[in-house]
């Protein structure tokens, strides 16, 4: 059993920054795909970004793409997602999960198998 325990999160103005962290508590995490979902109130949860267990490849939704950064380091069990130039729609939960997968960085919810309890991300606009 992996536990994911994400921080980072909080109140911010739109235009402003933050960046979450998710620890994962087996060192075993590093040899597979990590990824970043959220869920706005009263909507599904949706994919944000995703990173292979090297960190080679990396994928974001189209809506984060050049203010989101997600990266990983591998020797602290720890997955980053650095959040930029923040709107007021991506106010959410955010929820890091960890893959099954040992290539790739999937976009799937279903092959995710791992989550933390979120953290939530509230920007004022």
């Amino acid at each position: 059993q992996v536990q994911l325990v994400e921080s980072g999160g909080g109140l911010v103005q739109a235009g402003g920054s933050l960046r979450l962290s998710c620890a994962a508590s087996r060192r075993t995490f590093s040899r597979y795909a990590m990824g970043w979902f959220r869920q706005a109130p009263g909507k599904e949860r949706e994919f944000v970004a995703t990173i292979s267990w090297s960190g080679g490849n990396i994928d974001y939704t189209d809506s984060v793409k050049g203010r989101f950064t997600i990266s990983r380091d591998n020797a602290k069990n720890t997955v980053y997602l650095q959040l930029m130039s923040l709107k007021a729609e991506d106010t959410a939960v955010y929820y890091c999960a960890v893959s099954r997968m040992t290539i790739g960085s999937p976009r799937l919810e279903a092959l995710y198998d791992y989550w933390g309890q979120g953290t939530q991300v509230t920007v004022s606009s």
